[in-house]
């Protein structure tokens, strides 16, 4: 099967599905409205099926939404887990702060 060819699902951390999407780059389309707020705190766990493999991604981001000629194009990448340690880093800085009253 050609890789345009494929029909693609997008199960995101809550259970909601993302189907009958198309493929085309990186960019994911859907020929129904999707929101930007569906993403929101729901992209720690990510599936991926393509109609005959399925990926499982954790801790994704979404880069873009955009609407163009009446579908809804999305990009989804995983973040890097250099990303991931200064994300965790500062929140555990922030907290620190927090809890002995220190102004960063």
């Amino acid at each position: 099967m050609n890789k345009l060819d494929k029909v693609y699902s997008i199960t995101l951390a809550d259970g909601t599905i993302l189907s009958d999407l198309k493929l085309n780059g990186n960019n994911y389309i859907s020929t129904k409205e999707i929101k930007e707020e569906v993403f929101e705190d729901n992209l720690y766990s990510v599936t991926i099926y393509d109609g005959e493999k399925e990926e499982v991604h954790a801790n994704m981001e979404l880069v873009q939404l955009i609407e163009y000629e009446g579908a809804y194009w999305f990009i989804l990448r995983d973040i890097p887990a250099e990303t991931l340690d200064r994300m965790k880093l500062q929140a555990d800085l922030a907290y620190l702060a927090m809890m002995t009253g220190v102004k960063l």
